[in-house]
Parts: structure tokens; sequence; C-alpha cells
């Protein structure tokens, strides 16, 4: 019997070790920015084409290479920080296995052209599969410029799990900020398909982060500073009015390196406990510096998750400081940075005793099922439906007591009174939930969620027909997002448009609102807020969920446009409210299987009064 015991060739294990080191551009992108900073570099240009598949390119001011040293970079586990197992326990660069170079070699096509700055003439290397076709002197600038074309071009079934442009371009603007965010004293550009995204000068952290995030970001920082013989403790925290419902503004570095710790993540938010609702998330930047002997940083191939000795102490230290941060932040208004002092004093009390509040027009003779009359889009605008008639089909479901946890699920029926809101009376108890005598005992409905699902069921229905109509704004206002979100509405724009946003792109990460969807018009909203609002709700029902685009906008515009606890409506308004809501296909829950109708026997009343 023959040995079956081989060694694998480099070529084939240089591919296996790229899976694990490379798994999509973001990944490449990651690698050769940190060789970057590790050479010493204070300017470096990303440049990416076809969201990197197409070429991800580097340059960089920093040290430079020796003719053999260009050579040696792309060997597997060549590295010029590690020379015995104990240097691991004193790592400060960002890159030390010497797998990168060696693992995107073997899955693209690579040029390198590198000089020192002591050297006359530099080195250009060309590298196809990990195989070296070509090395040659050349003239270049001192620095290293490395271009990676047409990556996994020999590992087709790779290239095929690679997520859509806009997907990928998203991930390879979370490495750079991430990178950026470490380095503000280095000056980054990041330009995609000719476009420039990023344009971010030398300044300290805080400038880099309005940078990077948006110039409405300087008022929204709170600085944490504390220094202890565990750790020193560095950075901003957002303030609690500006969280958001996604975690996608959340930075741990240890050491000027980027970690995932969810142990870390839980001390900050504990220090948040009762300042934000369960499904709000915080935005903080934090450094953290340790001893590299305290922490194990080579314990996954992407070097994002660390293992410190004493974590407990980390995790109080981390607690407390961000704690005392927010205190300070809650009692000395000089910290306040959204307050505009200029108009301190402005409104009197004389002036807001003239303020007039508003007033909901209504005809109290407004009779759904009536063929004489027809009631007024104007009396109320924000329940309005041009595209649907009331239905009286579903009625006999709300009178099916069930727990059904179900997100969508079809109504069941029972023997039916006769519900038409024709000389029916409803109440609403603290302008939170509408209620009304029934046969049996009691029905009570929460408005919100029933505007919910009337406006679910809509958006739906727009996004199916692509008919959304748009009601045009006398003033169109202008919108600027982050570069990652502004990547993620491009994707969304025919879509967001279906629903019947007006809106277009305007200069690099703005957008202009020219309509809003004409579901909404007469209510009172900030078209930017309403906006945003969307993208973050689409941002956190992919996240939570995994939902379809179109189910995950749907949600999102409906949770955010709809009316809210608290809203004193008209009795016609809420016979309308009713009538669309049993419309519906499923009216007893939400899209999200909250429960929209309850039902109060008879019995159950007795039970309270011990009439049994």
């Amino acid at each position: 019997m023959t040995d079956i015991i081989h060694l694998l060739p480099d070529a084939v294990a240089n591919q296996i070790a790229a899976g694990e080191v490379v798994q999509r551009p973001a990944s490449a992108v990651k690698e050769l920015l940190e060789n970057a900073i590790d050479a010493g570099a204070d300017k470096i240009q990303l440049v990416v084409k076809d969201a990197g598949k197409a070429l991800i390119q580097v340059i960089d001011n920093g040290c430079g290479m020796s003719v053999t040293d260009a050579r040696m970079c792309f060997e597997r586990h060549a590295t010029s920080k590690v020379k015995k197992a104990e240097d691991l326990f004193a790592i400060r660069t960002m890159g030390f296995r010497g797998e990168a170079m060696a693992s995107i070699a073997a899955i693209a096509q690579v040029e390198m052209k590198t000089r020192r700055h002591e050297d006359e003439i530099g080195s250009c290397l060309t590298i196809e599969g990990a195989q070296v076709i070509n090395q040659e002197p050349v003239a270049t600038t001192a620095g290293t410029q490395i271009a990676v074309k047409n990556l996994f071009f020999n590992t087709p079934a790779r290239r095929n799990f690679l997520r859509s442009n806009p997907v990928e371009m998203r991930h390879i603007i979370d490495e750079f900020q991430r990178v950026a965010l470490a380095h503000p004293h280095v000056f980054f550009t990041l330009d995609h398909d000719s476009v420039e995204i990023f344009n971010l000068p030398k300044g300290n952290l805080k400038q880099r982060i309005v940078h990077l995030f948006g110039k409405n970001y300087n008022e929204r920082l709170v600085p944490v500073e504390e220094e202890t013989t565990i750790i020193n403790l560095k950075g901003y925290i957002g303030k609690p009015a500006f969280a958001k419902k996604t975690r996608g503004e959340q930075f741990f570095f240890v050491n000027n390196r980027f970690i995932k710790d969810p142990y870390l993540n839980h001390a900050v938010a504990s220090a948040f406990f009762d300042l934000l609702p369960e499904d709000s998330y915080p935005l903080y930047v934090l450094f953290i510096e340790i001893d590299p002997s305290k922490v194990d940083v080579n314990v996954h191939p992407t070097k994002t998750e660390i293992k410190y000795l004493d974590e407990k102490s980390i995790y109080a230290i981390l607690k407390s400081a961000v704690k005392r941060s927010i205190g300070r932040y809650n009692i000395a208004p000089s910290l306040d940075f959204d307050q505009e002092t200029g108009f301190n004093g402005m409104i009197t009390q004389k002036a807001v005793e003239d303020i007039v509040p508003p007033t909901i027009n209504f005809n109290p003779s407004f009779n759904p099922f009536g063929t004489s009359q027809k009631t007024s889009e104007k009396e109320i605008p924000f329940l309005r439906n041009q595209h649907s008639k009331p239905s009286i089909e579903n009625w006999g479901s709300l009178y099916e007591i069930s727990t059904m946890p179900a997100v969508e699920q079809t109504s069941f029926y029972t023997e039916s009174e006769d519900l038409t809101t024709q000389n029916k009376h409803y109440m609403q108890v603290h302008n939170r939930y509408i209620v009304s005598q029934i046969k049996s005992g009691l029905m009570v409905i929460d408005q919100q969620l029933a505007h919910e699902r009337i406006l679910y069921d809509r958006f739906l229905r727009h996004l199916d027909d692509r008919k959304g109509a748009s009601q045009q704004s006398l003033f169109p206002q202008t919108v600027t997002l982050s570069a990652n979100d502004f990547e993620l509405v491009k994707s969304l724009l025919d879509d967001i448009r279906s629903l019947g946003f007006d809106v277009r792109e305007f200069g690099t990460n703005t957008l202009v609102i020219e309509g809003i969807p004409v579901d909404l018009g007469g209510s009172s909203f900030n078209e930017t807020q309403l906006f945003e609002q969307l993208i973050e709700g689409f941002k956190n029902s992919q996240q939570t969920l995994k939902l379809s685009k179109r189910d995950g906008l749907a949600r999102s515009l409906a949770k955010n446009s709809g009316i809210k606890a608290g809203l004193a409506l008209a009795q016609s308004e809420m016979n309308t409210l009713i009538d669309e809501l049993f419309a519906c296909k499923v009216p007893n829950f939400t899209a999200s299987g909250k429960t929209i109708v309850q039902t109060i026997t008879l019995a159950e009343l007795d039970k309270k009064f011990d009439k049994n």
C-alpha cells in the first residue's frame, strides 16, 4: 500500500491561507493599509475600482523596500516584526504574521513598485497567482505602490460568493474608517471609480471623527479620558440624544488596533443604562492603551479579537470612565455642544403664551359607507388612502382572541357582529388606544400600531407596482450622510423613489429631497429627519431580521411615519383609521408580530368585579 500523506504545493497552501486572510476585497484593503501604516507613511492613498473587484491600489510614502525585501515580502510567513515566539507578546505593529502579501498574491494579479528614500532607483515586481512573472529596476517615488487587480481571478467559486458592488464598497469603507480613526496624524484619501469619497487631512481624533462622519458630529461628542496603572483610556462618546438604532458607529481600539469585543461593548452600554431605550446604541470611539504583554492579539487570522489577562478590571474602569463623562456632560452646560447660546432667552413667557396650538379640522357628519358625501382628503390627511376603499371584509377577525406570534399570518374568521362604523362611537384613552363597546365586551386598538399596519401594506403595494406618488416640497432639503450610508442609499434609490420620495444625488455623500410620499402629506414631517430615520430603520431591520430590501424599507418607513401615541384623534379620524385597518389582510398584527387589537369580554370584566 502506497503512502497517502503528502505536502501541499506552495500555491495551493497560499490559496487555502487566503481563504482565512482575504475573504473579500475589504480584507485586502485592510492588510494593505496596515502595511502602509507599519512602513511609517504619513500620506496614504486608496484607489478602488468596481468595489475592489477590478482594482485595489494603495500608494504610500513610507520607508519603501530594497530589491531583496520586495521579493521576500511575498513569501509565506516572511516578516520583519517577529523573530522568536516571545515577540508575539510585544507586538506594537499592525501586521506580523507574514501571511497577507502571500495570500493576496495567491488569488490576484499584483504589481508592486517600491523604493527606499536613500536609494536612487526602485524595484517593480509583477506576480500572478503566486507566480513571479517579472522583477526589474524602475524609476519611482519613495515609498510603495501596490496594485491588486482581478481579485479571485483564479478561484471563480470564491468570486461568485462576493456580494453586489454597493455591499462590497460598504465593507471597504468600514475598513478604511477603522484605520483612519486609529491614525488621525496620517493624511488619507479614498477614490472609488474616479470619484473621491474621502479626503482626510492630518488632525486630532475629534477632527478625524467629524471629517469621517459629518460636520454635525462636532456637537455630538463628549470626551472620555482616564489613566490608571492597568490601562490608559481616551476617546469620545456620543450624547444620549443622538443614539441610533444600529451599532455601526461603535469603535474600540487596543494599542491602536481595531477590535471587536462584546464584553467591552457591554461595559459601555451599562454606563448608558436608563439613559437610552433598549434598542438604541450610543456612538463611541475609544482607545485603550495597555502593556502588550498583558494581551494576546494572536487569536484570530483577522486580528480583531484579543484576550486580556485582567478583563474584569478593564470592564470596571471602562464603565466608570464613560459614566463619569456622561455625568459631566449632564451637569456642566459648557459641555453641551448642541446648545446655540446666540438664541438663549429669545423665547419669553409672553411668546409662549401667544403660541396658538394646531387644530384638526374634520367633518362631524362623516360616514365612510354613505353614498351622498365624501370626506375631503384635507380633513384627515395623514390617514388618506387613494388606493383602497374602506372594507369590512376582515372585521370578523377582530374577535378571534389569538396569541399568533408569526410575522405574517392570514386572519381567522368567527361569526361576526355588525361592526360598520355607521352610528358607531369610539373613545380615545390617553390618546393612545381606541376603545369601543361590542356585544361580547370591549374592543381596544393601539392607534400607533394600527397606523403602522396600514402604512406597511400601502408601502408594499407601492414597491410592487412602482407607483408611489410624491408630494413636492416647497423648499427642497439637503441631507448629508456618512459615506457608508450614502453607498447604501445609492443601492436603494429605485425602491426609495417607488415609495414616493423624490430624491437625487447632489455632490459627495449628499442628497436633495424634493418630495416625500403623498401618503404622508399634511403631517408635520422634517424631510431630512424622516429620510435619516428611514435609512437607520432599514439598517436595523437588515442586521436583526435579515429582511429583504423591500420589506425592510416598508417596515422602516411605516414605523417612522405612522401616527404616534399621544396624538388626539377626532371621531371621523378614528373611524377612518379602523376602516383602513380592517381593509388590511392581517389587521390583528403588525408586520413584526405585535398585537394591534385586544378584546376584553364581559366575563373577564365580571371576574374583575367578583361577579362570577
